[in-house]
């Protein structure tokens, strides 16, 4: 497993760790309410988001989230998940394209 955020020794940064070392402060100091729709766990889901949005696997992000399972994944963040429907139909256009696009609109090399 790699850790993305640890301390200054090299350890897991803990939630309540950063929470209240790093992440209340920074939110006070900018004014910004310090309550349940702004606290750390905001960070998670935007997390969350934009890798969902960029086409991350909801199994990979379950293993990055450290969560056992997918399905409690999928169940939390259905919501953060792009409208499929545009992905969907460039797909199908890019299978029957005689251009050099990507199903995400991106040219090919």
């Amino acid at each position: 497993m790699t850790l993305y955020l640890t301390t200054p020794a090299g350890t897991a940064l803990s939630r309540t760790g950063f929470n209240s070392g790093v992440w209340k402060p920074a939110i006070r100091a900018t004014g910004v309410p310090d309550n349940r729709h702004n606290g750390m766990h905001v960070l998670r889901h935007t997390y969350a988001s934009v890798l969902l949005d960029a086409g991350e696997s909801v199994k990979a992000l379950s293993a990055y989230l450290g969560h056992a399972d997918p399905g409690f994944t999928l169940r939390i963040n259905t919501h953060l998940l792009p409208a499929s429907e545009d992905r969907t139909r460039r797909a199908i256009d890019h299978a029957f394209a005689d251009d050099p696009q990507t199903p995400d609109g991106l040219e090919t090399a």
